[in-house]
């Protein structure tokens, strides 16, 4: 029995090694031609992957119905069904993703810097692509889509484990995006996935070091920690978001309530959605009636200390707030609220409970502002903004493959430079070294 036919969670590790082996090699042939290919023909590319895209839409909307009413059935949260779901518009906007990266500036051959040494040999750093680019990832048709033009902007071919939340979804945007390649003159094997292979085919990409060049996970803690503690090629750590906004007690009490609102319930099952709300004990009697109010309205769960729950309406839904809660990434319609005396103890809390991804603060104090900025290290701060412009597309890069939490080569929305390596040129007349 063919995998083309096969239960992918029948398949075999030996039959997935041998399977995403094969899919591999052939990335590396197409990676090989998209190094090559000049900047017209990447970005002609990418506007024939986006027309195709719409084109396409109702057989796109056709297998994402199959796999969100599927998730649905099993249990899967309203706010991941949410990130699952593609609609017109939501396949209107990635599509128009990739139109954006068409016109970004491209960095394969970006001087990264360059000198004439006193010798007289001429160097130069030169960015140019990772090669066969893998990502794991859940529940998100629309990261196929970013992934593949980000990729092939940059010059990489990408393998795909989009996991069988969104399989049928992701079948049909990769079938799809690979007749737009061929159409567009380049290799349909520049855009491929394993999803097939099932589990097995994740754990094979994991371990084909030396066909994959760089291994991007993006989704749940689980899933990342798995594809850290267990991947043989190298990894670029995306993190999960739990994300703080610090009301301090010269914030703006209107601008802050608005900040507050997009920030939770704007799109919750998102990685930039805010989690814990940290409120300045000298604003909390202006600030936290109005704020929990609105979240009452907007329907949010409110996961309280005793004096934040003072303050929320009778109707509200609120329950006590536990060491468990400070650490929880919801992706729900849920908060953590705390009181806290000062901006130290506000900075202390979210150094022992962040996961490193984006943090907020709302205040018209430039020493307070200073200090956030200053003493956090979280990937992205924001200041009187929400968290979630902490986006690619939002912060002007384009779609984006990822949000690094880590410190090495790439962090916060990673983009098109971070989908590049380097190489060091050097040219000399007969060079020899004493």
């Amino acid at each position: 029995m063919s995998v083309d036919t096969q239960d992918p969670t029948q398949v075999t590790d030996e039959q997935a090694t041998a399977g995403v082996g094969d899919l591999a090699r052939a990335a590396k042939g197409a990676a090989r031609t998209l190094r090559n290919a000049t900047s017209a023909t990447k970005d002609a590319a990418l506007h024939t992957l986006a027309d195709a895209l719409e084109a396409e839409q109702a057989t796109i909307l056709a297998a994402n119905t199959v796999d969100t009413e599927r998730e649905a059935a099993n249990g899967m949260s309203p706010g991941l069904v949410d990130r699952l779901r593609l609609t017109p518009d939501r396949i209107t906007g990635i599509a128009d993703a990739l139109r954006e990266l068409a016109g970004l500036p491209d960095p394969v051959g970006e001087v990264v810097r360059g000198q004439t040494l006193p010798n007289g040999l001429t160097v130069r750093q030169l960015r140019v692509p990772m090669g066969v680019v893998g990502m794991i990832y859940e529940a998100r048709p629309n990261v196929t889509v970013d992934a593949a033009g980000l990729a092939l902007k940059s010059g990489n071919a990408v393998l795909l484990r989009g996991g069988s939340a969104a399989a049928a979804s992701n079948e049909a945007i990769v079938t799809i995006l690979g007749d737009a390649l061929v159409s567009a003159g380049l290799p349909r094997e520049a855009i491929q996935s394993v999803d097939a292979y099932g589990r097995a085919g994740a754990r094979a990409l994991m371990r084909a070091r030396g066909l994959v060049d760089v291994l991007i996970p993006r989704g749940g803690a689980g899933l990342i920690q798995t594809v850290v503690t267990e991947s043989l090629v190298p990894v670029i750590e995306t993190g999960v978001g739990n994300c703080h906004l610090y009301v301090d007690s010269t914030a703006d009490v209107a601008q802050a309530v608005q900040i507050l609102l997009n920030a939770k319930t704007q799109r919750v099952g998102v990685c930039n959605a805010v989690e814990t709300l940290l409120v300045h004990a000298d604003a909390a009697e202006t600030f936290l009636p109005a704020a929990l109010t609105a979240l009452d309205s907007a329907g949010v769960r409110l996961h309280t200390d005793e004096t934040s729950a003072a303050c929320a309406p009778p109707s509200a839904d609120v329950v006590p707030a536990t060491d468990e809660d400070w650490g929880t990434e919801y992706l729900s319609m849920d908060i953590a609220v705390r009181v806290v005396p000062d901006l130290d103890a506000a900075l202390e809390h979210i150094r022992t409970w962040s996961s490193g991804h984006t943090e907020a603060i709302c205040s018209q104090d430039v020493r307070a502002v200073q200090r956030f900025t200053a003493e956090l290290d979280s990937a992205a701060l924001l200041v009187n903004a929400s968290t979630r412009f902490t986006d690619g597309g939002q912060l002007g890069l384009g779609a984006e493959i990822g949000i690094s939490t880590q410190k090495l080569h790439a962090r916060g929305p990673m983009g098109l430079a971070e989908l590049t390596t380097t190489t060091w040129i050097v040219q000399g007349d007969g060079h020899v070294r004493p």
